[in-house]
């Protein structure tokens, strides 16, 4: 089966065998992964009934919701308090979504105001930088940060649930990510006003469903999410956060944190201190937070840091199973993520995806990979079972 090829299909930007997921622009997103992440958990558990899928590195919350909707029980981990809040509304709700649309529309009914958000983040759309003073570029035009600050403080105000709560703020941060004018990320605006940065901010019931399983969210450092899992997890997915191999081009170490900072500060409601042009929170900066995973530094025996964490976290997993997903550009070496994956458990696939073509996967069922030298970016789906 070398040669093999699977098609991944196209139609209404949903793929062929996954479940419809919903999210923010986000830096390596697995939407195109979901096909092949389900079908290798199909592959060592048929049936999702009763089977139990940690997914560590949730971030957008795409992989948690397929895996979600595809019936599994799943145990959802980020530190970011955004992926906890979108995994809360997803992976919590217990409600018919449209009960929640007389809240939405109350909220879009709200006059806008003048806030914190548009203060730093409000531009005006006649001119190229904001107009209120500091000549920077914006995110947002103001009218949609009026209406954002009128949204937030009410959200506040209303004393919802914990779900309901979630809901709102994820309806409110897919609105606001349908009207930016970024590349996707929030370290850098565009010089020019995107096209849809004109258009009217209008919240809308996000797609939930209704869980039937108890599926339970979680916000700490993965070390720390291993320590409390129960001993009854079927799957584990991981999708650590991986520094490039560009020798000349170190990669920040709180990419993510720096990249999604305003979503922190829309769901946190926390006025922070702020720093750069920009305008991130201050504890975005590279003296504050970092991940081991980004980390691009050596260790005094010479060996990568992220490969130790690597390690360590194949190490401390306690599931049967273990998917893995990470990029032919990420720090890790293939001969030393290769000794890792086969030191603590049995590989049973490896599966290629050529992220340029966006078309195919190979399977590859040798260890041929190793050796491979790659002039596209790839992302590889590792499974394996454990010792």
């Amino acid at each position: 089966m070398g040669n093999s090829m699977e098609q991944l299909l196209f139609f209404d930007g949903i793929f062929a065998g996954a479940p419809q997921t919903q999210a923010i622009k986000y830096a390596g997103s697995k939407l195109k992964l979901l096909p092949h992440i389900l079908k290798s958990s199909k592959r060592v558990c048929s049936d999702s009934k009763n089977v139990t899928v940690f997914d560590g590195f949730s971030g957008s919350t795409r992989v948690s919701q397929a895996y979600a909707k595809s019936g599994y029980k799943v145990y959802a981990n980020d530190i970011a308090p955004y992926t906890k809040v979108f995994n809360t509304a997803f992976l919590l709700n217990t409600k018919e979504p449209k009960s929640y649309k007389p809240l939405i529309d109350h909220l879009n009914s709200l006059k806008p105001i003048d806030g914190w958000f548009t203060e730093h983040y409000g531009g005006d759309g006649k001119h190229k930088v904001s107009s209120n003073g500091d000549g920077l570029k914006k995110p947002w035009q103001a009218r949609n940060t009026r209406k954002l600050d009128a949204i937030r403080e009410e959200i506040d105000k209303l004393n919802l649930d914990e779900v309901t709560k979630a809901v709102t703020i994820t309806s409110l941060i897919l609105a606001l990510d349908q009207v930016d004018s970024t590349l996707g990320h929030y370290t850098s605006y565009l010089n020019e006003w995107s096209p849809r940065s004109y258009n009217d901010m209008k919240l809308e019931v996000p797609n939930l469903w209704i869980n039937k399983n108890q599926n339970i969210v979680m916000d700490y450092d993965v070390f720390k999410a291993l320590e409390k899992l129960p001993d009854n997890i079927i799957i584990a997915y991981f999708d650590p956060p991986y520094g490039s191999n560009n020798e000349k081009m170190p990669p920040s170490r709180v990419r993510y944190a720096s990249y999604y900072h305003i979503w922190t500060t829309i769901c946190l409601n926390d006025k922070p201190k702020i720093f750069g042009k920009a305008k991130r929170r201050a504890d975005t900066s590279d003296t504050v937070a970092g991940s081991v995973f980004e980390e691009f530094r050596k260790n005094e025996s010479g060996r990568f840091i992220v490969i130790e964490a690597i390690e360590k976290l194949i190490k401390e997993t306690p599931a049967n199973y273990i998917i893995l997903s990470y990029s032919s550009g990420g720090r890790a070496t293939a001969n030393e993520l290769n000794d890792v994956l086969n030191s603590y458990g049995k590989l049973i696939e490896i599966k290629k995806i050529n992220y340029k073509k966006n078309v195919m996967a190979t399977m590859k069922w040798t260890y041929d990979w190793v050796n491979e030298i790659e002039k596209d970016n790839f992302e590889y789906l590792f499974l394996m079972e454990k010792k």
